[in-house]
């Protein structure tokens, strides 16, 4: 555990009750084992919408879509919402929590490469997710400037992997991002900072 379990808990008592849509794809998500970002995360993504005004938004790695209903909810009518991911069953349920959440009409469902729907997708955007598989986070911080306007937000999560970026011994995936950090936060063209929340949450606004 990266915040102490107690905290963590704390947290996650303080955190309004979730509605019915919401609430279903928690449940999912734990009896199924796909990975979330959970509503402790999903909040402060939706803070960071609502504070940044975001309207025009890519999601890199969006599995049953529940950051991206959080997403698509803060930023309101008239936002351009851009869910992607590989798997057809995960976007075709996703779909489904959209049209039942009243949010479809704003989001665009890319099935496949993430970063391949992010490169055929013309334009800049206000604000960009990435939550894709950890391997792949180098390739990311490579496609992600070009594609995002000045002062615009680039939010990353699981930048602390379950700590695992501490251990001398790194496996492929932990040194993927380790390496996304490093050069996160080194980068020219973004002003980082890091959130021990759950497991890491990376901002940067691109300068």
């Amino acid at each position: 555990m990266i915040v102490n379990p107690a905290i963590e808990q704390y947290i996650a008592d303080l955190l309004p009750v979730r509605d019915p849509i919401l609430a279903e794809m928690e449940a999912y998500a734990v009896a199924n084992k796909v990975p979330i970002v959970g509503p402790g995360c999903a909040t402060l993504i939706a803070q960071l919408v609502k504070i940044s005004k975001a309207k025009r938004i890519f999601e890199l790695g969006s599995a049953i879509g529940y950051s991206t209903l959080w997403i698509a909810r803060a930023a309101g009518p008239g936002a351009e919402i851009h869910y992607s991911d590989g798997d057809p069953a995960n976007a075709s349920r996703a779909r489904g929590y959209f049209e039942r959440a009243g949010v479809a009409d704003r989001i665009t469902i890319h099935t496949g490469d993430a970063l391949s729907a992010l490169a055929a997708t013309p334009g800049q955007f206000d604000f960009i997710f990435n939550d894709v598989d950890k391997e792949g986070y180098p390739d990311v911080l490579e496609a992600v400037p070009s594609k995002l306007r000045e002062g615009a937000l680039f939010v990353t999560d699981n930048t602390l992997w379950h700590a695992r970026i501490l251990l001398p011994d790194q496996d492929e995936t932990t040194q993927a991002v380790d390496t996304f950090n490093r050069r996160q936060f080194s980068h020219p063209e973004f002003l980082t900072g890091m959130i021990p929340l759950r497991d890491g949450m990376t901002v940067a606004i691109k300068l």
